[in-house]
């Protein structure tokens, strides 16, 4: 690396430290705040029958035995093959809004009861998921849910910090933690409101450490957050704006030269920078209000979760099929993707629903994306690949996605294609 290089990544690694330092002194300083008025939250796992016994022959170390295997099998399928009623189908194609009565009312039904439908279904291939290494239908992980379902019913239904918090629910997190090499985890019920627990709690963290009731500007925290971001972080910074204690600052999506000039100009001390540490977690387990106010993770799915995790750093083929079918994707259309989720913007609203249908003509379940999720005239196809899915499947979505879309308008490297509807 020449000298120039170097010291540049040196003086980089230096500040990311300091302000890494000054992140954990001003959550050491909330946590201290919070342990002098007494609103230190604690989690204390409970044990249900036959869990210390469980405990006492398996640890906490992830050891138990899982039946793993060395390709795709037969089951991973079910999670990419999926089937809608007649009814639904034809309500989708005619773009009719639905609340999904009609698998309980009207034609679909026989005899009024529900669960005796004589009806029809139509095939699909799904490609809207979020299960990117086909863990859902692994028998290992369904036994894993079955098992707890058996011995422990749902579990103790209520919030972590109330009796919702077991032992199965710690050994996710020790799971989930190891596997991303971080000092610890805190399980949220959803994605949703793990961000929206971080975003309040960052901003309580301004309140707590202020020196009179409501942070002045100078106390505030500034957080720098993408255009594209998750409705989730949106929504959490939004509140903690309305509780007068950040300061919210949009950067162009991906754009590091605008983020860069935001910093430089924003005089604010305390500027987010999220890290990784017990006491974080400690201070979003005591300040985050949707993991506070929300029940717990069902200990089913807990121990599914865990399962999951196992079988997927053993069975090391599923991430390698992932990106194996990115790069199908890459092939067969041109378009230098780098994720196993794609959106292909094709504009208007109305383009975007028209290749849903004819896709959806095809067999295939792709969703229109539309504004209020994106700006105006930004619509798209959100499309998601699973190690379930196999080359023969992208030969074929792309082939359909070919009838609507120009791939040589993206130039190989844009995302913005032009359809042809």
């Amino acid at each position: 690396m020449p000298l120039l290089s170097l010291e540049t990544a040196l003086v980089s690694s230096l500040r990311e430290m300091e302000v890494s330092n000054l992140w954990d002194k001003w959550v050491g300083e909330a946590l201290s705040k919070l342990d002098s008025l007494k609103l230190l939250r604690s989690l204390r796992p409970l044990y249900l029958p036959n869990e210390q016994q469980q405990m006492n022959n398996t640890g906490v170390s992830g050891k138990e035995e899982y039946e793993v295997f060395d390709e795709m099998q037969p089951w991973d399928r079910s999670s990419v093959n999926v089937s809608i009623s007649e009814p639904t189908y034809r309500k989708w194609l005619l773009e009719i809004p639905s609340s999904g009565d009609e698998i309980v009312h009207g034609e679909c039904l026989a005899d009024d009861t529900f669960g005796t439908s004589q009806q029809q279904f139509k095939r699909l291939l799904l490609f809207s998921g979020n299960d990117y290494l086909g863990l859902s239908s692994h028998p290992a992980v369904r036994r894993a849910a079955a098992e707890a379902a058996r011995d422990y019913g749902m579990g103790p239904r209520g919030s972590p910090l109330i009796c919702g918090y077991t032992y199965h629910h710690r050994l996710l997190e020790s799971s989930l933690a190891s596997l991303k090499k971080k000092e610890d985890c805190l399980l949220c019920p959803t994605g949703f409101s793990a961000n929206m627990a971080l975003m309040v709690a960052l901003g309580n963290l301004a309140s707590l450490l202020a020196a009179g009731n409501v942070p002045v500007k100078d106390e505030k925290i500034a957080i720098f957050s993408d255009e594209l971001n998750h409705a989730s972080i949106i929504d959490g910074i939004r509140l903690a704006e309305r509780q007068r204690s950040v300061e919210f600052f949009v950067y162009k999506h991906c754009d590091m030269s605008h983020l860069r000039a935001l910093l430089s100009n924003c005089k604010m001390k305390k500027k987010v920078v999220v890290t990784d540490s017990k006491r974080w977690k400690q201070l979003i387990q005591s300040r985050g209000r949707s993991f506070i106010f929300s029940t717990a993770t069902p200990v089913p799915i807990a121990a599914a979760g865990h399962a999951a995790v196992i079988v997927a750093k053993r069975e090391t083929w599923r991430r390698r099929e992932l990106w194996n079918r990115v790069e199908d994707f890459r092939a067969l259309t041109g378009i230098a993707i780098s994720s196993p989720i794609i959106s292909l913007i094709v504009g208007s609203e109305e383009k975007a629903l028209k290749a849903s249908r004819e896709l959806l003509k095809s067999g295939f379940h792709v969703t229109a994306i539309r504004p209020p999720t994106v700006p105006p005239n930004s619509c798209r196809l959100r499309i998601a690949l699973s190690a379930a899915h196999t080359t023969d499947d992208l030969r074929k979505l792309t082939s359909a996605l070919s009838s609507y879309i120009n791939f040589q308008d993206t130039g190989g490297t844009s995302l913005h294609i032009h359809s042809k509807l």
